[in-house]
């Protein structure tokens, strides 16, 4: 599995800002808006305050309603499998599960022990269209991203790894580069992420002189058209 390599430098700026101004800046390099390519449907966040997390996804998908037909050996290998993704990897993880029941989320593969697990592995956090529990006994600062809230695993297993994968309306590769935080996720693209810093720049002086007409006494349509002018000129 082939990944780009990233500075320590630039993971710190990326994670300094939250995923919708890397949505932003990403149309700034593409010179376009976009409709797919991030998360579409909402996100429960386990930990709503931290900084946004940036990782290479690490895919599987996961059933829970039932329990799984292979046999315990081959089940357990599969799992197995499943956690050497994390292992010896040059730079941050992320886990994207996708939960493939009928009505995702009936058993959670997130809690406690996951969480805990994977933070020891290196992973950085989890994004999954099924459910987390054990919101208050989760390792700290592991990031869950999910489609609900649940109190049991069910019948909870792993069923595939390392393949294509879609959660809350984004398809994601194996290897695919994830910013993720609160709002949702968004793929960062190959080859955009080290030029994503001055986009964010641009974005942040486009908005400037907005955000500053908006809060200053005497507002008015005028001012905003004023400034929508001087924000144009900036690029």
């Amino acid at each position: 599995m082939t990944q780009e390599k990233l500075t320590a430098k630039l993971i710190a700026l990326l994670r300094s800002v939250d995923t919708p101004t890397i949505c932003n800046a990403l149309e700034i390099i593409e010179g376009r808006r976009a409709s797919d390519g991030f998360t579409r449907s909402p996100v429960v966040a386990a930990f709503p305050a931290i900084p946004p997390i940036l990782g290479f996804a690490r895919t599987a998908t996961i059933r829970a309603t039932t329990p799984s037909m292979l046999p315990s050996k081959v089940a357990k290998a599969l799992r197995i499998a499943y956690y050497r993704q994390f292992e010896g990897n040059d730079g941050p993880t992320i886990a994207v599960l996708e939960d493939t029941d009928d009505k995702p989320g009936i058993g959670a593969f997130w809690g406690e022990v996951n969480s805990a697990i994977h933070k020891g592995l290196g992973a950085v956090g989890c994004l999954t269209n099924g459910s987390i529990r054990d919101l208050d006994m989760l390792a700290p600062g592991f990031q869950l991203l999910a489609g609900s809230l649940g109190p049991s695993h069910a019948h909870v297993h792993v069923t595939a790894i390392n393949v294509p994968v879609s959660v809350l309306g984004m398809r994601v590769q194996p290897g695919d580069l994830i910013h993720a935080d609160k709002h949702g996720a968004v793929i960062i693209p190959p080859g955009m992420a080290r030029k994503l810093p001055a986009a964010i720049d641009v974005c942040n002086r486009q908005e400037a002189p907005i955000l500053t007409a908006a809060r200053a006494p005497g507002f008015s349509v005028d001012k905003l058209v004023a400034a929508w002018g001087e924000a144009d000129d900036i690029h």
